[in-house]
């Protein structure tokens, strides 16, 4: 008698789905407000987008993307709940650059093998960072495939949509001669340059479970940091100086040079003072393991900076005390200028980033490590 082939017997097992549905439906419900309907299950998400009618001209501002190898390091110690703030820091904060609050996300999980406690895991990370950062979690997909993935593999990508009023869209229009740049703190490597860093632990021989004096705790748990979610300290900023908030850069792969690039306009130039502020030691520690290059590294990682605010000069003092009464210890990195003024010898200038026809960063010094 020939064997008969199942769904099940080719790897794929719905029930598990569906027990991994159970376990984290009570996190993604603490997510919806009013405004969805539906709940949890649905074919698609459900958003009453009635609070547009009292925009003037509302702009949907969207995004998507994912955490990239951070996940390897998730799963080799098995811990999976930091995940999903690392997925919304990458998601929703790229439309907060733009002056946009998040209304909804979706996310979407790929795996060797359904276990439903750590798809859970991952999802209930998601929902809580999504309920801080005021945004609906309003459906997703876990996706099993076996044979494509390892049992123990995943990926995680995610996608959000937001909305500004025209008049109150911030970027590179906005910026003028004479305004000031800020640096807003990371919380680590956030969940960029991992394959970078896992090339240099592997290189040192270093194990996730190593005491790392620098760190105060073990390799592992400085990898897996999760990263700062700037959505509320920099819409609360915006609204609290208006037309004197200028442009966010969310400062993520390609470094802080290239992606502060994409919101400067043509015929200026902001400068980035690298001494004005202090390497955190995860940066100083895998540039010293695999004698990166400076060049490398800051083209690669955040060294610290996470999110950048370009303001005017005249609100630096107000945007420094907002930002501090959010938890944010505010610095200026350096000033926008014309480009006609010559940049420092030994300086590094930065154009035309990530397809971005604009202005140019200069950056000047060196870092204090």
């Amino acid at each position: 008698m020939a064997t008969r082939i199942t769904y099940a017997g080719a790897g794929v097992d719905t029930a598990a789905g569906d027990r991994a549905v159970e376990l984290m439906k009570s996190a993604v419900a603490r997510t919806h407000g009013p405004h969805v309907l539906g709940g949890v299950g649905g074919f698609a998400g459900l958003f009453d987008a009635s609070m547009l009618k009292d925009y003037t001209r509302p702009l949907l501002a969207s995004s998507t993307d994912g955490v990239g190898t951070k996940v390897a390091i998730a799963q080799q110690l098995d811990i999976h709940h930091t995940i999903g703030a690392d997925l919304v820091g990458m998601v929703v904060d790229d439309i907060v650059v733009c002056g946009a609050r998040p209304l909804v996300m979706t996310d979407y999980i790929a795996t060797g093998k359904v276990v439903p406690e750590r798809i859970a895991d991952i999802v209930r990370g998601i929902a809580a960072a999504c309920e801080e950062t005021g945004t609906a979690l309003v459906g997703g997909e876990t996706a099993e495939h076996p044979g494509l993935l390892a049992e123990n593999e995943y990926d995680v990508a995610g996608a959000a949509v937001g909305v500004v009023e025209a008049d109150a869209l911030l970027g590179p229009d906005r910026v003028q001669d004479g305004d000031v740049v800020l640096a807003l703190p990371s919380s680590g490597l956030h969940s960029n340059g991992y394959s970078l860093v896992r090339a240099i632990i592997a290189h040192a021989g270093w194990t996730l479970d190593r005491e790392v004096a620098d760190f105060g705790r073990t390799l592992g748990e400085e990898l897996l940091e999760p990263t700062r979610l700037y959505t509320t300290p920099c819409l609360s900023l915006a609204d609290a100086l208006g037309t004197d908030m200028r442009a966010f850069s969310h400062v993520t792969g390609g470094g802080l040079g290239q992606n502060l690039a994409r919101v400067i306009p043509v015929g200026l130039s902001a400068t980035v003072d690298r001494s004005s502020w202090d390497i955190p030691p995860v940066f100083a520690v895998m540039q010293a393991l695999g004698d990166v290059p400076w060049t490398d590294l800051e083209n690669t990682l955040n060294l610290g900076v996470g999110m950048v605010a370009i303001v005017a000069p005249e609100s630096v003092d107000a945007a420094v005390a907002n930002l501090a009464a959010s938890g944010l210890p505010a610095w200026e990195l350096g000033r926008v200028s014309s480009v006609e003024k010559p940049a420092p010898d030994g300086s590094t200038l930065i154009t035309g980033a990530k397809g971005v026809h604009g202005g140019q960063v200069a950056l000047i010094g060196d870092y204090r490590v």
